[in-house]
């Protein structure tokens, strides 16, 4: 008979979920995904770990299938990283947003509390609630004051998984998450948007075959479009933010972390890391497109994780060249193949 921990991991298929459940199994627990039966019949990102994962159909809209996995499963580890993720598409879709990201995450809350309440969950937070900030740089107790559809539905998870901390004793933690980064990013975050344009540019590909989400080549007649260039964000490496959403569930009693490499860079910066990559001026490539610029703009976002590594012991790992050459190569690879 094993003795190891059983995993329920909630939006599995998108970068975090990927990262967790290599770490977890690396540490032989029995890893389970939760998600709907069309987010698996693709390639993705866990297609590398068929046959060592365990996959539960199911939606954070719906409190039977919720119910029923935690049920059949009975987790000892629950980590819901399941939502509608883009903050500028939470406009296009904020009702959406809001069934996914806050009453998704309040539904799994109370199937836990039904089903498994000895269950210790990750709540994924996100320095998206922080908005427009009134503090820099941000900490667990900073007030939030959300600017878009997703960061106020964040807020409302990230308050009801409080509310069942306080009111049942449910063990929820939250990682407070600023902007992390991998080749594994959705092509709809900017830097992913950036390192593919850089790659594509470099292979004089003028009309790139990933569109944007005005349904336009993200590289098109050789250039690529961007909104704010000024928008300032806490960038790190997604591999090593998997770590800290586990730390957290070790721990004796549930608490807030705020997770991020405490510096701050512009989109400006991005763009030149990433053009550097391949030996490239990106001033002679990169235009600012009306219509990628947010209404209202997030930030400036950057991260004082002091807690978690006094609390935790955990520090970021990967520099942000580092990382933003990975991605560049990863995207060079692949359109060379």
């Amino acid at each position: 008979m094993s003795n190891s921990k059983t995993a329920f991991i909630t939006g599995i298929t998108g970068q975090d979920g990927s990262y967790l459940a290599e770490f977890l199994l690396e540490r032989d627990y029995k890893v389970v995904g939760f998600g709907r039966k069309s987010s698996f019949v693709k390639p993705n990102t866990i297609s590398h770990l068929a046959g060592k994962i365990e996959i539960a159909y199911g939606d954070l809209i719906d409190s039977v299938s919720l119910a029923s996995a935690i049920q059949r499963y009975k987790p000892d580890e629950v980590y819901n990283l399941a939502s509608q993720s883009h903050p500028g598409e939470s406009w296009n879709l904020s009702l959406e947003t809001g069934e996914a990201t806050a009453l998704g995450a309040h539904r799994l809350f109370d199937a836990v509390r039904m089903m498994k309440p000895d269950c210790r969950i990750y709540q994924a937070s996100s320095s998206e609630m922080f908005g427009e900030v009134v503090e820099t740089p941000q900490t667990e107790s900073t007030p939030f004051n959300p600017v878009n559809p997703y960061a106020a539905a964040k807020v409302y998870a990230h308050n009801i998984a409080h509310i069942y901390r306080k009111s049942y004793g449910l063990f929820i933690a939250c990682g407070i998450l600023f902007n992390h980064e991998s080749p594994r990013r959705g092509m709809h975050f900017i830097t992913q948007k950036v390192t593919y344009g850089a790659a594509c540019i470099k292979l004089g590909i003028m009309n790139s075959p990933a569109y944007n989400e005005e349904g336009e080549p993200i590289v098109k007649n050789g250039k690529l479009s961007l909104g704010n260039l000024d928008a300032k964000r806490d960038w790190g490496y997604a591999g090593d933010y998997a770590e800290a959403m586990w730390l957290m569930l070790q721990l004796d009693k549930p608490d807030d972390f705020v997770i991020g490499t405490g510096k701050i860079r512009t989109i400006r910066e991005l763009c030149q890391a990433a053009f550097d990559c391949v030996g490239l001026e990106w001033e002679n490539y990169v235009i600012v497109d009306p219509r990628f610029v947010r209404p209202t703009e997030t930030g400036p976002t950057v991260a004082d994780a002091s807690k978690a590594r006094t609390l935790l012991d955990w520090t970021p790992k990967t520099r942000f060249k580092e990382m933003i050459s990975m991605m560049v190569n990863h995207h060079l690879e692949i359109l060379s193949s």
